[in-house]
């Protein structure tokens, strides 16, 4: 398939690359799309979209405006959380025929707390193609301008809005030693806020990104315990969608860590310094040694 000379794409130079690809009919393409800045679709999106015979997408009116940006008129096909049972089957049967489909979102990668799972597992069901095109995702955008130094992340996505059902689920991720990270409304931020750091504790690192790639976009990292009062500080915060990341527990070792200082903190205020490592030792089942030069450090 080579790059169409109607197409708005035809005179870029690095577009000479696609046209070394293939692109198969029956395929389903997952196609990520920009979830603020535009111009953050990628080059092999826009051809994809270009030689597709249909988008099946969960707004056709938000989807019509980005092609339209773009120079792109394709036939729209609704597919949402309210039809995507319905929509999967159509979209199987026209895959069935030897048509290329593109499945895209309002914003971001297709399937990730957005519609697109069902259908793309009905795709596959049929034994039909699927192929990604990556691009944005707000989730990983936020991880990488977190400084969060963590190698595993948890994706939780939209909490429940309800408070004892978000609760419980805080309360299972209470022991999730890798980086969390939430997708959260701007009418709920701060009740999302108060309900992290009445589970957590005021300690941990949290991080909001709101507004990713546009114009007002802010990213605050600070303890729990100040969360709060931050987002209530500017009335602006309470609008545009949020990326929410909580830094993870402790690991087992970092854990224990902290209980020996605490023991051993509590045992120097009252003991001598070699009495103190001693108990704080038995205690935790820290070695001794290592508590002895942890108390110099501490009484010096």
């Amino acid at each position: 398939m080579t790059v169409q000379e109607s197409s708005p794409l035809a005179a870029l130079p690095v577009l000479g690359e696609t046209a070394l690809q293939t692109y198969p009919t029956a395929t389903l393409y997952v196609v990520a799309t920009p979830i603020g800045n535009v111009t953050d679709i990628s080059l092999r999106a826009l051809h994809v979209l270009s030689l597709v015979d249909a988008v099946a997408c969960e707004d056709t009116r938000n989807t019509a405006q980005l092609m339209q940006r773009f120079g792109l008129s394709k036939p729209l096909v609704a597919a949402h959380m309210h039809n995507e049972r319905e929509a999967a089957e159509m979209l199987v049967a026209r895959l069935q025929a030897g048509e290329r489909i593109a499945l895209v979102s309002d914003a971001g990668t297709p399937a990730v707390s957005d519609p697109g799972a069902r259908i793309v597992d009905a795709v596959r069901k049929a034994g039909l193609r699927v192929v990604p095109l990556p691009g944005a995702s707000a989730g990983i955008a936020a991880l990488s301008a977190s400084g969060l130094v963590n190698d595993q992340f948890h994706f939780v996505g939209f909490l429940p809005s309800k408070a004892k059902q978000r609760e419980t689920v805080l309360q299972s991720l209470l022991a999730v030693t890798a980086s969390m990270v939430f997708y959260e409304a701007p009418h709920r931020i701060i009740e999302c806020a108060e309900a992290l750091a009445a589970v957590f504790g005021p300690g941990r690192q949290v991080v909001f990104a709101r507004e990713l790639t546009k114009l007002f976009e802010e990213i605050h990292r600070c303890p729990l315990g100040e969360a709060v009062a931050w987002l209530k500080a500017d009335a602006h915060r309470e609008k545009g969608e949020y990326v929410v990341l909580l830094e993870g527990a402790p690991q087992a070792d970092e854990a224990g860590d902290a209980e020996a200082e605490r023991v051993l903190k509590i045992l120097l205020a009252e003991l001598p310094l070699k009495q103190a490592a001693s108990l704080a030792a038995q205690i935790t089942g820290r070695k001794k040694n290592a508590l002895y030069d942890r108390a110099l450090e501490l009484k010096g």
